[in-house]
């Protein structure tokens, strides 16, 4: 070992800078802890967002593929989440294949205008067609919000049948969701 290279190491082992070194560990652990504390703080403070997850989508295709069953029609069943992202979608046998993108369309209309698409219906009906041209606007009823605490996850649909009687089969899903 150099002569410079010794002299290094023999002031590393000298107390004055052992202990530099020692407080400059503390420093830096007591640093970090503050850090830690005060993101906890913060995370705590985020608002907690409920979200569809698979058991939930499951308890409403469940309900709705039942009300399809009871009402004898086939249909298409979509759930989407509130950004209209799709989380299932179910073609009946003998529903007809237009209904994979209505039942799509119903689903995030419903979950972008956080009402039902019967809304558009209605306002396209009172002459207000000028709504045609606002994003995922979809006039034909049967899809539903589904809204928890007053806060959006998404939307359900069914398409297929009579307007109503898809709407029906899209609520059924809707309430056994919040049944739970």
């Amino acid at each position: 070992m150099s002569q410079t290279a010794r002299q290094g190491w023999g002031n590393f082992s000298s107390g004055k800078l052992w202990s530099q070194v020692l407080a400059s560990v503390a420093m830096f652990k007591c640093i970090v802890l503050m850090l830690s504390v005060l993101v906890a703080m913060n995370a705590s403070e985020l608002p907690s967002k409920k979200y569809l997850n698979l058991a939930a989508i499951k308890t409403m295709v469940a309900a709705a593929e039942a009300e399809a069953q009871r009402q004898n029609v086939q249909v298409t069943i979509c759930i989407v989440d509130e950004s209209g992202n799709l989380l299932f979608l179910e073609k009946g046998d003998s529903a007809p294949l237009n209904t994979i993108t209505w039942a799509q369309k119903k689903a995030r209309h419903a979950a972008f205008y956080k009402g039902p698409s019967k809304d558009a219906a209605d306002t396209i009906k009172k002459g207000s067609v000028e709504a045609l041209a606002f994003p995922d606007f979809f006039p034909n009823q049967g899809g539903l919000p589904i809204m928890v605490d007053g806060q959006i996850l998404g939307g359900i649909s069914a398409s297929g049948a009579k307007s109503e009687i898809d709407e029906a089969i899209a609520q059924a899903g809707l309430n056994a969701l919040l049944k739970k």
